[in-house]
Formats: structure tokens, C-alpha cells, sequence
């Protein structure tokens, strides 16, 4: 027996691997594909289709708890292990909220919790319908199954939604709740802020620091942390994080991502409930890592500290560069500078945009950090 399960092998539950290992924890990783990166480092590696029920009933018959490094597992899947008796986290019902962004924008909005105008589309004539009522520029997205910039699309005029729609609903032949679409009004920002939340099973709640992410082409590129904002302004932030968390139904750890506007207004965006590429910098950073945390909350066991050991942090992503055999370059001078953290995720391929690694910093400041970690960064090449 394994004393937790976590669906998916890629870099978050290699890193969720990692915590559980620290804490001499024995984990079971189940993946649709074999050779994971986090599949290759322990010996229960269960291979199959999310939807694979042999394969479920494998994991369920060898732990009792189970997390999750994505939010794409059906949530069907999910009620068959809690019907195997696992203690699942976050639960099915939660998540199969939050899967479909229409429904997790009706929740929230249902809270009194701020979000964009939103409505769902299944035609260019609804969505010419929303622009009459909302204005243009709209933010088209796929209901389901979008990360990273793929499942979205800004519509600036009438000519950009045919495209638009043909890009985002895919082959005809698909199911009808993959090809569900919505529209979002578009928020004007002057930055982009996240949360991370851990919530127990018995309620526990630690807020990790409000921080400033830096998107590029739809990627987080970078992480400040703190935000360097108004007090009063990270305080409201982390209540709705709080709120939204405790409204979906979500425990374990959630990352929140929120709009703040020129005039200190904040929207929030998306949850992901999980670990988040926003808290990656608390591996090093913080007393109590997001993995770690997730780890605990999926067993149990009590939450721990989420405060900063230093003053300031930043984090930089490493994005593949190239469609290659994943072999970096320049490794060994990113580990030369002072002060860098490197991370490197185990994928056997790269290719352009992908996320392959980060770099972590601390400093007395969030400059001082930035600094450090992209200096590494620019070492590396994948």
C-alpha cells in the first residue's frame, strides 16, 4: 500500500512527489502515459486513460488518499475512487464545478464574489448578441479543458468570431460539452495578481502572500512575491482568494488568478484547484512549500506555515525553445549564480513554449530577487 495517490505525472506531481518523499511518505502516481516525469520516480506507476476504470480500481486498491496535478481528470473518475472508499481532494462534486468555467463564473458570481460579465455561447450570433450588450474587445473561451493561453481567444471585432469559433470548438464530431463555449467581458488591468490557498479537510486555512504573476503570450513567465501593492489592497485580494476557495467547495490547495485594475478594483479570473505555477516559489521561499501543503491537506494532517523566510522572492519559468530531445544547455553556469534555485521538470521533449523548468530567487527585495533568478535563467536553453 501507498499512503497517497496523486493523478498525474508531469512536473506538479513531481514536485507533489518530492513533498510526500520529504515526509517519508510512500506515493502511487497514475498517468495516461508511461515514462512520466514524476512516474519514473517511484515504483507504483499505474498507466492509464483517466477514464480507465481497471486502471482507477488499481489505485484505489493501493492507497487511501488521492490529490490530483490537474483539474482534467473527469469528475466521474473521481466518484468511482470515493465510491472505492478513498478520500479524494478536492472532491468530485468540487471539481466538477470548476472544470467548466461557465459554472465555476455562476458560483462564484452566485457568492457575490466579483467577476467579469459573463455569458455562455453556442453560435456567432450569441456572441454578436454579447458584444451589442458587453462592447468589444470580448475574451471567447472554451468552457472546459483550456490552460495556458489554449482554449481562449480576444475577439477585438465581428471579423475575429468565425475564426474564433472554428479554432476553439474543434471537429464537429467532438462532444457536445467539449465544444461549449462562453464569453467573458474584457478587464482592462494594470496587473495580474494570485493567491494560493490551502484549505484542510477539517477546515484548516493557510493564505500563502499575494503575488504579481507576468504573463506572456497567455504563459506566466514570472513571479513576484509579495505584490508590491497597498496593504489594504493584498488584504482584499486575500479575502476573496479566501472567499472563492470556500465558495466552490475546494480543498487542498487552489491557486486563485485576479485582475487588479488602475483603480485597485479586483475581478477574479480563473481557479485551478491544485498546486499552481503562481506558487512555485514557495518551495524555497516559504516555511511550508504549496506541495507540501497539498500533501497534508490530502491526508489530514495539519497545514503548515505558509509565511515568507525571506523578504522577497521571484520565480522565472523556463519555456522550451526548441521541438528537440529535452537535453539543456547551460546548466551548469545557472548553477553557478549565487542565490539561484534551479528546478528542471524531467520531460523528454521539448518544444516551443513549453513549460520545462523554473528558477527561484530570494532577496531583500522582490528587484533583488527577479534579478537573481533571471540571471540564471538566462543560462539555460531547452
Amino acid at each position: 500500500m501507498a499512503d497517497l495517490g496523486i493523478l498525474g505525472g508531469g512536473q506538479l506531481g513531481r514536485m507533489l512527489l518530492a513533498a510526500a518523499t520529504a515526509l517519508g511518505l510512500d506515493v502511487a502516481i497514475m498517468e495516461p502515459a508511461p515514462d512520466s516525469p514524476a512516474g519514473r520516480l517511484t515504483r507504483q506507476e499505474i498507466v492509464g486513460a483517466w477514464d480507465d476504470e481497471a486502471a482507477l480500481h488499481r489505485l484505489a486498491g493501493c492507497v487511501t488518499a488521492i490529490t490530483l496535478e490537474n483539474e482534467f481528470v473527469p469528475a466521474p473518475s473521481l466518484r468511482l475512487l470515493e465510491q472505492c472508499g478513498c478520500t479524494v481532494v478536492p472532491s468530485a462534486s468540487a471539481l466538477a464545478i470548476v472544470q467548466d468555467k461557465l459554472h465555476q463564473k455562476e458560483q462564484l458570481a452566485a457568492a457575490g464574489l466579483p467577476v467579469p460579465p459573463f455569458r455562455p455561447v453556442t453560435d456567432a450570433a450569441d456572441v454578436l448578441a454579447c458584444a451589442r450588450e458587453l462592447g468589444w474587445p470580448l475574451l471567447l473561451k472554451r468552457r472546459r479543458n483550456g490552460y495556458d493561453g489554449y482554449g481562449n481567444r480576444t475577439l477585438h471585432g465581428p471579423d475575429d468570431v468565425a475564426p474564433a469559433m472554428a479554432a476553439l470548438q474543434g471537429p464537429v464530431d467532438c462532444l457536445a460539452e467539449e465544444r461549449a463555449l462562453m464569453v467573458e467581458g474584457y478587464v482592462c488591468f494594470a496587473r495580474e495578481l494570485a493567491v494560493m490557498v490551502a484549505r484542510g479537510r477539517d477546515g484548516q486555512v493557510r493564505l500563502y502572500p499575494v503575488v504579481e504573476t507576468v504573463q506572456r503570450n497567455h504563459i506566466c513567465h514570472q513571479v513576484y512575491a509579495p505584490a508590491t501593492i497597498a496593504r489594504d489592497v493584498a488584504e482584499q485580494a486575500a479575502v476573496i482568494a479566501r472567499a472563492a476557495v470556500e465558495a466552490l467547495g475546494l480543498h487542498g490547495v487552489a491557486g486563485v488568478e485576479l485582475f487588479l485594475a488602475a483603480d485597485g478594483a479586483i475581478t477574479i479570473n480563473e481557479l485551478a484547484p491544485r498546486v499552481h505555477n503562481s506558487g512555485h516559489y514557495t518551495i524555497e521561499a516559504c516555511v511550508t512549500s504549496q506541495f507540501e501543503n497539498a500533501v497534508r491537506a490530502a491526508l489530514g494532517l495539519p497545514l503548515g506555515d505558509t509565511t515568507l523566510v525571506a523578504p522577497a522572492a521571484a520565480m522565472v519559468n523556463l519555456l522550451g525553445a526548441r521541438g528537440a530531445p529535452a537535453r539543456p544547455a547551460g546548466l551548469a553556469a545557472a548553477l553557478a549564480v549565487p542565490g539561484a534555485h534551479v528546478h528542471l521538470y524531467g520531460k523528454r521533449r521539448s518544444r516551443l513554449g513549453r513549460k520545462m523548468g523554473h528558477v527561484t530567487a530570494l532577496g531583500a527585495t522582490v528587484d533583488e530577487a527577479a534579478a537573481i533568478a533571471r540571471r540564471a535563467a538566462s543560462c539555460i536553453t531547452i
